[in-house]
């Protein structure tokens, strides 16, 4: 029989039943979507989660810690790694700045740095420039921010009173000094983390920039940078409140940027078989995959299920389709059809019935799919009264090429199953009964 025959075979059954393949189908369709919707999810929040990592973390990033302040040699053999492209030494000042300005005040974290390597790493800053000068600084973006007089602070907790009461907080947000701060001078002292320490006399300098904004909302960055000049400075003014060593004054951080993102695993082994504490935001979304891998490979299992009832009917009606057509085998087999022929004609009907559900099934999930991502955000922002939601950065779902290709695999595959034992049915029918069958 030629396949051009064979076709015609099972489309003069299908058209015979409509009805009956419709609704097969349409079972096999809701199977096949509800598995392609169900793991969508889990690759959405995947995408979503690793997108936010990304763009908040230079993903060529690797921080460097030790437990004792590095040493000269242990730099310069941090620098000597092969694929470093360049690193940045932060200084934190183990005494928090309490500054003053115009009858306002803030006590904020005090990193030094080189600032040229700093403006290499950090780039265009929010306001103003880089200090090019000893007595010159940069602030963090919420800096002015937090510049709050006695009478402000008051009034910002009555206002936490108030959020408290309504279940949220209150960042301040409407308080602090609202005018620019590059080119004002202010007063910064040092107050030692440490107890029994007094606060240090002030210094005079100038802010001329203020850092970007930073990426995650819930982040406040009122910081202080200076030039890695002005750590003899500080020093001398923390040993006349403190009595410690210099060591303990300070800490360095090193963030050490590979020149590719495929060496950044490179230098990550290098730099532990040398003894040092890395840190990379890799090592963050190789867990974050290892985690979602599992819940999609969950996901697509509880999918399966679905495509598994609906493979029911697919059965019921393969069988009766060979119970209606007996006489019609009966016939094929007298004119010398070989039994594998007839298997693979009902086979290529539950395929058609398995191809036709996945094809409708992957386009209604993909419609499914927008209207999620489109009012989802909407529902979540009205119920909640969160703004957040509404800026479309949460993927709720995605339908990648690979989910397609399994889903279908599955789908066309459980359909080709059910129709097995059918197909297999129709090859043991005697030719004598069933042609006798209609007589």
């Amino acid at each position: 029989m030629l396949f051009k025959d064979q076709i015609d075979f099972v489309t003069q059954h299908i058209k015979k039943n409509k009805l009956r393949v419709f609704m097969t189908v349409l079972a096999a369709t809701m199977g096949c979507a509800f598995l392609i919707v169900l793991a969508s999810v889990g690759f959405g929040l995947q995408d979503s989660l690793r997108n936010d990592i990304l763009s908040n973390e230079k993903v060529t990033k690797i921080q460097v810690f030790d437990n004792e302040p590095f040493t000269d040699e242990q730099i310069q053999e941090i620098k000597g790694v092969e694929h470093v492209e360049s690193v940045l030494e932060t200084i934190t000042v183990n005494a928090s700045a309490h500054s003053f300005f115009e009858g306002r005040d803030t006590s904020s974290t005090l990193y030094i740095a080189n600032m040229q390597d700093f403006e290499q790493v950090n780039g265009k800053l929010s306001e103003g420039k880089y200090p090019s000068k000893p007595n010159e600084i940069i602030v963090g973006y919420h800096f002015a921010q937090t510049l709050l007089n006695d009478a402000e602070r008051k009034i910002i907790e009555e206002k936490n009173k108030e959020a408290e009461v309504e279940g949220t907080y209150y960042d301040g947000k409407e308080e602090g000094y609202k005018d620019s701060l590059i080119g004002k001078e202010i007063e910064l002292s040092l107050a030692p983390n440490l107890s029994a320490a007094k606060e240090t006399e002030k210094m005079n300098y100038t802010i001329v920039g203020v850092m970007k904004e930073p990426s995650y909302d819930w982040m406040i960055n009122n910081a202080v940078y200076m030039d890695i000049e002005q750590k003899p400075v500080l020093a001398s003014n923390l040993a006349t409140a403190v009595d410690v060593k210099e060591d303990e004054m300070f800490y360095s951080e090193f963030n050490i940027f590979a020149d590719t993102l495929e060496n950044v695993k490179p230098i990550l082994d290098s730099l532990k078989d040398k003894g040092y504490s890395v840190y990379s935001i890799t090592e963050q979304l190789d867990q974050m995959n290892v985690f979602f891998l599992v819940l999609k490979i969950g996901l697509i299992f509880v999918g399966t299920i679905a495509v598994l009832i609906a493979s029911i009917g697919i059965f019921n009606t393969m069988t009766m389709a060979v119970t209606e057509r007996t006489r019609e085998i009966g016939v094929l087999k007298a004119i010398g059809a070989s039994p594998k022929l007839i298997q693979r004609l009902f086979l290529m009907e539950s395929m058609f019935i398995g191809i036709v559900g996945t094809v409708i099934a992957v386009a209604i999930s993909y419609a499914i799919s927008f209207v999620a991502n489109a009012a989802l955000p909407l529902i979540l922002k009205a119920a909640t009264g969160e703004d957040g939601f509404s800026n479309n950065d949460i993927t709720f779902s995605l339908i990648p090429w690979q989910l397609v290709v399994i889903a279908a695999a599955i789908s066309i595959g459980v359909a080709m199953i059910s129709g097995y034992r059918p197909a297999r049915k129709a090859t043991k029918i005697d030719v004598i009964q069933a042609l006798r069958q209609e007589l």
